[in-house]
């Protein structure tokens, strides 16, 4: 058994590679080989949003507070809201974040493939954040 304290790791700043506005990700877990999976809580700042990505074995996300926004790529911008909970399939081109008034914070958890959890793509553009 392993108990990781609250405020035990270090909180760290959205890169900006793969995020537009302030996002900060506080790391939750990561279980040891031969486990798989990850989890790490993040916040997006009003307006802040992932860039478009996929990952090889899926992602789930749970709404921990305020109001946020997914899409997949061919769909339309759904809200999510607390206690929402969404599943991204393997490979699935999609985004997510806050909406331009009001932040959203998110467990996201997700499992390795071969050492890898995400696949970066481009940034999601203004206009297609504002449709």
């Amino acid at each position: 058994m392993e108990i990781r304290r609250i405020g035990s790791q270090p909180s760290n700043k959205g890169p900006a590679d793969w995020f537009t506005g302030t996002v900060r990700v506080d790391p939750l877990f990561q279980a040891p080989a031969p486990a798989r999976v990850a989890g790490a809580s993040v916040t997006f700042e009003p307006g802040a949003r992932t860039a478009w990505h996929t990952h090889p074995l899926g992602q789930t996300l749970i709404v921990t507070a305020g109001c946020g926004r997914v899409q997949r790529q061919g769909g339309p911008i759904e809200d999510i809201n607390p206690g929402d909970v969404v599943w991204f399939a393997p490979g699935e081109k999609h985004w997510h974040g806050a909406p331009p008034t009001t932040a959203m914070t998110h467990i996201a958890i997700q499992e390795q493939l071969d050492g890898k959890v995400v696949d970066w793509l481009e940034k999601v553009s203004d206009e297609q954040y504002q449709q």
